[in-house]
């Protein structure tokens, strides 16, 4: 969710590390995929059954299904899959599969392009593309929001590269408001920064818009829940909750939530499985809300109000920023919109269901971040003036709290890869690596011929790591006060 390094004070604490796990007590079995003729007239059969109608799918021990309860009953699950094995040759034009319209989707379906490969990317998004680098607008103001990935630095050369022509394109610029650490009731800090901090010049949004209109051999399916992946016939095989949705080469998952956990348990890719259930995320509340009136702000040492903050020391807030100075910095009246952060131990104690947000939860949430901000601004209790806007969302698979520090995952045996920020970091600069790492390596084996499949798979038995910072991402040359250890 949220963009790029971490610094340190409002830090994540340092995470216990996953104990290692014997998964197999033997060598697994093997799925082996081959070009084979069926009879069967529907391609999202493994296994095509011939039927009559006296005959069924014998099945051992039927039972009720669980599939889906939780995270973890479907992870357990997917480690007992056997290994899928492609052994058809890649056709000539290979089209790649890309779930997941977040930033290292959109660059890996851009940069595969650019190897020369077609690809379909299916993304959930109702509003738009993009994923956390969401903006919210609403009518008829507008009141404008970046209630996700609130800015992003460049460290990398080639990521630099790719803002640079951003800004060419007067897509982003530089924030140069007030950015910095306040804690509860106390004095606001600015934080220092080698590097630029950058923000979408509309929101965030336009941003992950603008990388699919540089495309043409990108196609796009959205809102689109891919709910099943089958490899048969030598082919992956997608279908949206019984409907199918196109067969492909390879399958790119660049998803990190119950959708990518879901999919991964029945998709005979228990290796990628295995490094998903290492994975830990964060749940962290997200509060939009706009005000008449300006908040009472802190001003920095130049007396100019901060336009974003860190915020150290209290329970319910890690970040609150004023989208209307940081994306509209010369307007002097009208409402204030304003973007609040939960930290994660707030958004675990209130976790529920994101797609599905009890009003009772909902207003539970606002009123304690509002009385969080109050603490904050060193405000009375209940002095803080209404919002006549808000509205409240659950990142429920916010950001990583674990990685296991490579560039993408790929199973070349399944023809199926997994890229995402958590791979590298937190950060949209970390997504955006990400996305690159797995189309070149993906094209590098499509192009191949993909008959080496030992020397291309990656990523599968990384250790992870703690990630430690600040609650909202990474930010690459922002210097904290603290060190993270």
């Amino acid at each position: 969710m949220i963009a790029s390094l971490i610094p340190s004070s409002l830090i994540l604490q340092s995470i216990k590390t996953l104990n290692p796990l014997i998964f197999f007590n033997k060598k697994p079995k093997t799925l082996i995929s081959r070009a084979e003729s069926t009879s069967s007239n529907n391609p999202n059969v493994r296994n095509p059954t011939p039927s009559n109608n006296n005959t069924k799918p014998n099945r051992k021990n039927p039972r009720k299904s669980k599939y889906g309860t939780s995270r973890r009953s479907i992870l357990k699950k997917s480690l007992k899959q056997e290994q899928l094995i492609f052994t058809t040759p890649i056709s000539e034009d290979p089209v790649v599969a890309i779930i997941g319209g977040g930033v290292s989707g959109l660059i890996c379906a851009l940069n595969l392009e650019k190897r020369g490969i077609r690809s379909t990317v299916f993304d959930t998004g109702i509003h738009g593309l993009g994923g956390r680098m969401g903006t919210r607008v609403i009518d008829p103001q507008p009141l404008v929001f970046d209630h996700a990935a609130q800015f992003f630095t460049a460290s990398d050369s080639w990521f630099a590269e790719l803002v640079d022509g951003w800004l060419k394109k007067g897509l982003v610029r530089e924030w140069q408001g007030p950015v910095g650490e306040i804690e509860a009731g106390g004095p606001f800090v600015e934080i220092p920064h080698s590097s630029p901090r950058y923000i979408g010049v509309n929101g965030m949004r336009p941003l992950a818009d603008s990388i699919l209109s540089q495309t043409s051999m990108v196609n796009v399916e959205r809102s689109c829940w891919i709910s099943k992946l089958e490899a048969f016939n030598g082919m992956w095989y997608l279908s949206e909750n019984g409907k199918p949705r196109g067969q492909f080469d390879a399958v790119v998952i660049a998803h990190n939530g119950k959708c990518a956990n879901r999919l991964l348990g029945s998709s005979g890719l228990p290796l990628i499985a295995k490094q998903m259930k290492r994975l830990e995320l964060s749940a962290i509340w997200a509060l939009l809300a706009a005000f008449e009136d300006p908040l009472p702000i802190p001003c920095s040492t130049s007396t100019t109000p901060f336009e974003g903050a860190f915020v150290k020391g209290v329970d319910a807030l890690s970040w609150m920023a004023n989208n209307t100075k940081k994306l509209f910095p010369s307007t002097i009246s009208g409402p204030q919109c304003w973007t609040f952060f939960s930290t994660g131990a707030y958004g675990k104690r209130n976790k529920v269901p994101q797609e599905n947000i009890p009003n009772a939860t909902a207003d539970k949430v606002k009123e304690g971040m509002l009385e969080a901000v109050e603490i904050t601004l060193g405000l009375s209790k209940g002095s803080l003036q209404r919002p006549f806007y808000s509205r409240v969302q659950l990142w429920g698979a916010a950001l990583p709290t674990n990685t296991p520090g490579v560039p993408c995952i790929f199973d070349a045996q399944g023809r199926a890869g997994i890229c995402g920020d958590w791979l590298l970091g937190s950060s949209l600069e970390a997504a955006a690596l990400s996305g690159l790492a797995l189309s070149n390596h993906m094209a590098d084996y499509l192009q191949s011929g993909a008959t080496r499949p030992d020397e291309f798979s990656v990523g599968l038995h990384d250790e992870f790591r703690p990630i430690g910072g600040y609650e909202i991402g990474q930010f690459p040359g922002m210097e904290s006060r603290e060190l993270v250890k």
